[in-house]
């Protein structure tokens, strides 16, 4: 019998069989890893922890740590909940809606409003489940099959999704008698599935898993009130539009009815900004804060705003936060020993509340630009004054962060955050990443006003998204109002362009396998190519060309 050799993370694992399955040499190195083992990347490819490895070769596991290892650990909670419900209630329709904070907000319909007791015994039996560790069987099977498997189960909105699939093959799972195709790997079965917790909250639940991937651990849950709020509004749009899913906008799309999709959303867009500019007026705020993650449409919905705050008979002075950036030799430093430019001590934070104040209280002063090329900051001996009626607008990541503005009174403060929330999924249970969509935008505009290509724009976007996590949502609750930037459509509208970048990305790149995982999601989604009917101040402008806000 001939051994093999593995080279793991850069450690060496002999065994002395002609093959053996990656959960099993996942087993041998688990105590390596902070996060449970998910999946395995050979030669840039990716596999499930089933694969039997016939050859000597060199493996990376991605565990739960990871952004990939956490999409997989949520897709099998998500299968734990629908087969739980199934167990609890019978026939049940289970909606993965969308992630709140470290958790996935999901609804049951059963015929009543979940209580408390419910909960609880969704929890119970969802680690029953764990416990008698079912396997997930992975079955192969031709796209046409997997079609018929589900219309004759009665699953209409899963068979009609996979028509819109191009792949000749698909994965469908089964587990203790359930099937479901899910958009992405499992583990091999239920007993992966230890780190659980379950809570009530509004009209469902929120599932939660390994804080911060960590195995052994479960994320505490936090209230999340204004987040929620947004959710349920966009919820309220999607009614709306009568479009809940992939399947229902693709068919407007078919159909030829994109154009009245498009006004309307834009229509719900503006209603939405003019409704802000009024609570400003109401409250009399003479400083507005505008926070948002990467690619949130935050320049674009900061001139819709003042366009409304004008109306209302106001002329808001925008100020950069970038401008008020120490120079770069007093830039604090990461733990990597680099400049940390997304800390909130690389603003001048002294200078910044000074000049505020001052602004506030009818006082000039000094308007400073900060040159990026030498790294210095430049006194342009210009001077500005706010005069009456005239609010200070301010964006940037750190808005929100009381040490921002610790020295202004709260009073004067309107705090606004802008999101970007999916208001479409591929079907009840799988659902489409905020993230996601925020990464295509940018990749999108990157190539175009920024000269990158797709590889750049996903090699920076983990840092993006560090930086996100540290410094922007931990202070979204902060919001006096949140905004959402999303359109329905705009995946339809992005997916040519973004497509045609990812595919450019070559297959030894170590940036493949995402954009990989990117063109299977689109493909999905019917393309939208005719864009007269998106407007010149519509936020997805900003993105794919065309603005004429743009400062």
């Amino acid at each position: 019998m001939s051994g093999l050799v593995f080279n793991i993370d850069g450690m060496e694992i002999r065994v002395d069989e002609s093959k053996i399955r990656l959960s099993e040499l996942a087993k041998l190195v688990e105590e390596n890893y902070q996060g449970h083992i998910c999946m395995g990347i050979i030669d840039n490819r990716l596999y499930d922890l089933n694969r039997i490895i016939y050859k000597s070769c060199s493996i990376k596991f991605l565990d739960t740590t990871t952004e990939d290892g956490t999409r997989l650990y949520f897709r099998g909670l998500s299968l734990l909940l629908v087969i739980a419900s199934q167990n609890l209630f019978g026939k049940s329709r289970v909606s993965i809606k969308h992630s709140l904070g470290d958790g996935l907000y999901c609804e049951i319909e059963n015929g009543h409003l979940l209580s408390e007791d419910d909960i609880a015994n969704i929890k119970m039996e969802m680690i029953n489940v764990v416990k008698n560790d079912y396997p997930i069987v992975c079955k192969y099977m031709t796209n046409d099959q997997a079609i018929n498997l589900f219309e004759n189960l009665g699953r209409i909105e899963k068979s009609e999704l996979l028509k819109y699939r191009k792949d000749d093959l698909t994965r469908v799972y089964e587990c203790n008698g359930y099937m479901d195709y899910f958009y992405g790997y499992m583990f091999p079965s239920t007993g992966y599935l230890t780190d659980i917790d379950v809570a009530k909250m509004s009209k469902g639940l929120i599932i939660l898993g390994p804080k911060n991937g960590v195995k052994g651990t479960t994320t505490e849950l936090k209230e999340h009130i204004k987040l929620s709020e947004i959710y349920n509004e966009s919820e309220a749009w999607s009614n709306t539009l009568g479009i809940f899913n992939v399947v229902d906008l693709n068919q407007i799309i078919e159909d030829g009815r994109y154009g009245e999709m498009i006004r309307t959303v834009e229509a719900l867009h503006e209603k939405k900004i003019a409704e802000i500019a009024e609570k400003i007026v109401e409250k009399n705020s003479k400083v507005i804060l505008i926070a948002a993650p990467s690619s949130s449409g935050k320049t674009s919905f900061a001139q819709r705003l003042s366009i409304q705050l004008k109306v209302i008979g106001l002329n808001p002075l925008p100020i950069s936060l970038d401008d008020y950036f120490v120079d770069r030799k007093l830039t604090p430093l990461d733990e990597y020993g680099k400049y940390d430019y997304e800390s909130i001590y690389s603003i001048d934070l002294e200078k910044f509340n000074e000049d505020l104040d001052k602004l506030i209280n009818g006082e000039e002063i000094e308007r400073i630009r900060f040159d990026f090329i030498e790294g210095k900051r430049v006194y342009t001996g210009e001077t500005l004054s706010v005069k009456k009626g005239q609010p200070i607008i301010l964006e940037g990541i750190h808005c929100l962060n009381p040490i921002l503005t610790k020295k202004i009174d709260d009073e004067f403060k309107f705090k606004i955050y802008i999101s970007v929330i999916t208001q479409v999924n591929l079907d009840d249970h799988n659902r489409i990443s905020t993230s996601d969509l925020r990464l295509l935008r940018r990749m999108v505009r990157d190539n175009s006003s920024r000269g990158l290509n797709a590889e750049q724009t996903i090699e920076i976007w983990p840092s993006v998204r560090a930086g996100e996590i540290k410094n922007i949502f931990p202070y979204q609750e902060e919001a006096d109002i949140m905004f959402n930037s999303a359109s329905v459509y705009e995946l339809s509208v992005l997916k040519p362009i973004a497509d045609n970048l990812l595919k450019s990305i070559d297959t030894e790149s170590p940036n493949y396998l995402e954009a990989m995982r990117l063109r299977k999601m689109l493909q999905y989604f019917d393309e939208i190519t005719d864009l007269e009917d998106i407007g010149p101040t519509s936020i997805i402008r900003e993105f794919i060309g065309g603005s004429r806000i743009l400062v």
